[in-house]
């Protein structure tokens, strides 16, 4: 298992490609634009997707689904039904809706021979997750290094995303954290200095 690692869109969302080197597969967390970029490293490293993740569907997230989808059609793409029914389309844009996949709290998808946990994290977005494999955590935008996302777009909530920081702080054991913008951490470290992680534990 390998993952790498993009800055894509018109704010840098960080996209991921979780690739299984034996089987030559990979999924897309989080593709938020710049399709064509995605597509020359998944050229590069000789990879084809098996499914498109999204830990939200905010259109800084999502943006460059299309363009996979154009290139891979029929990729399923994963998110959860709480980012796609009763949302404001500005925010949360149409996804293709004959590749859909939801996922949701303690579902498991698999990428090539690795197995993806699904957290259900609320907070940023009534649909965010967190996905969970190996050692690593993609924590989207509920969980950044040193901070957390923001909670007054609509379907956000301050007291969900503390709750959800606080789950997340209650793992057993260190994580690489893989966030949905900025640098990368731990969850160890996210632990001791996050003032809003402390905050939800105390």
């Amino acid at each position: 298992m390998f993952v790498k690692t993009m800055p894509v869109g018109p704010i840098g969302t960080n996209c991921y490609v979780l690739a299984d080197e034996t089987e030559k597969v990979c999924a897309v967390v989080d593709p938020g634009g710049d399709a064509d970029a995605i597509l020359s490293m998944l050229r590069e490293d000789g990879l084809t997707p098996v499914s498109i993740l999204l830990t939200h569907a905010h259109y800084d997230h999502t943006g460059g689904v299309s363009g996979l989808e154009a290139a891979f059609p029929n990729t399923p793409v994963y998110v959860h039904q709480a980012d796609v029914e009763g949302v404001d389309p500005s925010l949360f844009p149409p996804l293709p809706k004959e590749q859909l996949r939801f996922y949701g709290e303690g579902d498991r998808v698999s990428v090539g021979g690795i197995p993806v946990e699904v957290l259900h994290t609320p907070g940023h977005t009534k649909g965010s997750v967190v996905l969970k494999t190996g050692d690593i955590l993609f924590t989207g935008d509920t969980l950044f290094r040193g901070s957390c996302g923001r909670t007054d777009f609509p379907g956000g909530s301050y007291e969900e995303i503390m709750a959800s920081l606080a789950r997340l702080a209650a793992l057993p054991g260190d994580y690489r954290v893989c966030p949905g913008h900025e640098g990368l951490s731990t969850l160890e470290t996210e632990r001791r200095q996050n003032y809003y992680m402390r905050a939800a534990t105390e």
